[in-house]
């Protein structure tokens, strides 16, 4: 009896009950921001853990403190299972059906100018992020992105900078002094986050376009393979699904502000709502592209 109690846990209204947000209201929050996450009993309820307590909790006081929606979960999460600091686990964590696959950095460089000619170049005012790991690898790509920023409402490029004010930083990266808006791209320059040695990011490589026409992201996590051995792998996924994009679009703001203490980043409200899924046809296509991916990196070994 006492493992049926442990495993059925707390009911819709019994979540309601203990946090005071109303079951309409949960189930919205669920539906448009994936919180709380419950799990499906045996008969198809929703069951909830004591955890879901606090994060329903802790979500409404930042509400009410005046964070927008998708801000307030994206803290909440983070004050629950700490300071997320890999777009890549955050972003599968969210959307584990993602397909993953093994690429070469050579067919990673080729689907990610891709991308960019594809999503960056062309979408409409679009919020841009790119993780480069190190200064070197983006200096190859800087004048590339300086022209992606042109038409962007805000470009931002993560890699192992020097600290803002620091020796050696960016055009982004100035002196801080006080709370104030950013990351802003100047004109003609993305803003350079510098990346805190330790961070998942120096593995990760990073594109997000976040835009109402045309949505794309891939991310990757290089492999710790004996370089010797061949060309740096990297484990990788790529969506043009407005939902994932917006989930790694959000990673990328939150760690923007986290890795630039003292800066906001000052479009969360482009960042705001649920956009639509991704059609049957465009989740087709992809699933096509993916296969495609797989031949072409098993040739490639």
């Amino acid at each position: 009896m006492a493992e049926r109690r442990r495993t059925t846990g707390l009911t819709i209204g019994d979540l309601s009950r203990r946090t005071g947000v109303a079951v309409g209201t949960l189930r919205t929050w669920e539906t448009r921001y994936g919180v709380p996450q419950p799990r499906r009993a045996a008969s198809g309820h929703r069951r909830y853990d004591t955890g879901d307590v606090a994060l329903v909790q802790e979500t409404l006081r930042l509400r009410t403190s005046g964070l927008s929606m998708p801000l307030a979960v994206e803290r909440a999460r983070s004050q629950r299972d700490g300071a997320e600091s890999s777009v890549f686990a955050g972003v599968r964590r969210r959307h584990p059906d993602l397909r993953v696959q093994l690429l070469a950095k050579p067919l990673l460089v080729s689907l990610c100018r891709a991308m960019e000619d594809e999503c960056c170049a062309e979408a409409e005012r679009p919020l841009l992020f790119g993780a480069f790991q190190r200064p070197g690898l983006y200096a190859a790509s800087r004048d590339r992105w300086r022209e992606l920023s042109r038409t962007a409402r805000s470009a931002v490029v993560f890699a192992d900078f020097a600290p803002a004010g620091g020796p050696g930083a960016g055009p982004g990266a100035g002196p801080v002094a006080g709370p104030v808006a950013g990351p802003v791209a100047g004109p003609g320059d993305p803003v350079e986050v510098p990346v805190p040695f330790g961070s998942p990011l120096h593995r990760e490589w990073v594109l997000v376009c976040d835009s109402g026409d045309r949505p794309g992201c891939l991310v990757g996590w290089e492999r710790p393979d004996d370089p010797g051995r061949g060309p740096r792998r990297f484990e990788t996924f790529w969506s043009v699904d407005a939902l994932v994009v917006r989930d790694a679009a959000r990673l990328c703001a939150r760690l923007s502000e986290e890795y630039r203490p003292g800066t906001r980043f000052p479009f969360w409200d482009d960042l705001e709502g649920t956009p639509p899924p991704a059609s049957p046809e465009t989740r087709r296509a992809s699933s096509v592209l993916d296969r495609m991916l797989g031949y072409l990196s098993d040739g490639a070994t």
